[in-house]
């Protein structure tokens, strides 16, 4: 079967170091050659909360988009997202492109919105895909980033998984 190159979205505001390596363990358990971003905090849009760390993941999959993203919304349940009792958002994992589709596929909207929305996952992406381009407005990610108006501050944070360091002291 062949493979494809998907990027994820991930985000914590709660025990955070600790959900996105539980989601990232997760991940490496059906996603190959997974590749992360520098990892960078920011407060929260949208929500009432604490501080977000975020950043983005580059691998490739063998699965249909909607198992997929059936997947993680597991390991979202896993690490308490749907608990009624929550203070905020322990973990989130967005599909942000899959492949070069484009158009609504059961709700699943992609490329992701965000993408062009959020600092916080504009700056990642264009890191980890500075040449890949956008499907939808046919810009790399670098340039979008570059020509990107957001009004977010992002700070580059320092975040550990499996013994490699994901943010470049000179970022």
């Amino acid at each position: 079967m062949s493979l494809t190159q998907v990027y994820l979205g991930l985000g914590s505001n709660i025990e955070r170091e600790t959900h996105l390596r539980a989601g990232l363990d997760a991940l490496a358990k059906f996603l190959v050659d997974i590749r992360c971003s520098a990892v960078f905090e920011s407060a929260p849009v949208g929500i009432k909360s604490g501080p977000f760390i975020n950043f983005v993941v580059s691998a490739y999959t063998d699965l249909p988009l909607m198992e997929l993203d059936r997947r993680l919304k597991f390991i979202e349940a896993d690490n308490g997202r749907y608990a009624p009792d929550r203070k905020g958002l322990p973990l989130d994992i967005d599909v942000l492109l899959y492949g070069e589709l484009v158009g609504n596929f059961d709700g699943l909207v992609l490329p992701r919105a965000e993408i062009l929305k959020n600092a916080f996952v504009l700056w990642p992406l264009s890191l980890i895909a500075p040449d890949r381009v956008h499907p939808g407005v046919g810009k790399s990610f670098a340039t979008l980033w570059a020509e990107a108006q957001i009004d977010q501050v992002l700070a580059p944070v320092g975040f550990e998984w499996r013994g490699e360091q994901l943010t470049p002291e000179n970022l």
